[in-house]
C-alpha cells in the first residue's frame, strides 16, 4: 500500500505544474485525498483536498482560484493543477489518504506519499 506524488519541477513565477499522486496496492476512490506542502522551517500545510463520497473539494485561502484537485479513478490517479505560482508556493508536496477531508488535521491522513519539491523564482 503506497502513494507515489510526482511532477514536481522548478518554474517561473506565473508558471504553471500539474502534480500527480498514483496509488498501489488500493484502491483510491474509495478514500479522501488530500494534498498538502511543507517549505523548509514551516508547518506542514493543507493545500486542498477531494472527499471521496460526493467529490466535493477543498482549498486552502492561499491556493484558492489557482489550484484545482481532481481524481481519475480508472488511472487511479489523483491530481492537482497549480496555476499561476508564486514563488511562496515552493514548497515539497505529498499526498495523503484519509477517510475524511481535513486539510488542518494532518494527522487524520494515515497513507502518504514521498513528496515532490515544487520551486518557483521570482
Amino acid at each position: 500500500v503506497q502513494l507515489q506524488a510526482y511532477g514536481g519541477g522548478l518554474v517561473q513565477s506565473g508558471w504553471s505544474l500539474r502534480l500527480s499522486c498514483a496509488a498501489f496496492g488500493f484502491t483510491l476512490k474509495y478514500y479522501a485525498i488530500g494534498w498538502f506542502r511543507q517549505a523548509p522551517g514551516k508547518e506542514r500545510e493543507g493545500v486542498s483536498c477531494i472527499s471521496y463520497y460526493d467529490g466535493r473539494t477543498y482549498y486552502a485561502d492561499s491556493v484558492k482560484g489557482r489550484f484545482t484537485i481532481s481524481r481519475d479513478d480508472a488511472e487511479n490517479t489523483a491530481y492537482l493543477q497549480m496555476n499561476s505560482l508564486k514563488p511562496e508556493d515552493t514548497a515539497v508536496y505529498y499526498c495523503a489518504t484519509a477517510v475524511v477531508c481535513g486539510l488542518g488535521h494532518p494527522k487524520i491522513y494515515d497513507v502518504w506519499g514521498q513528496g515532490t519539491q515544487v520551486t518557483v523564482s521570482s
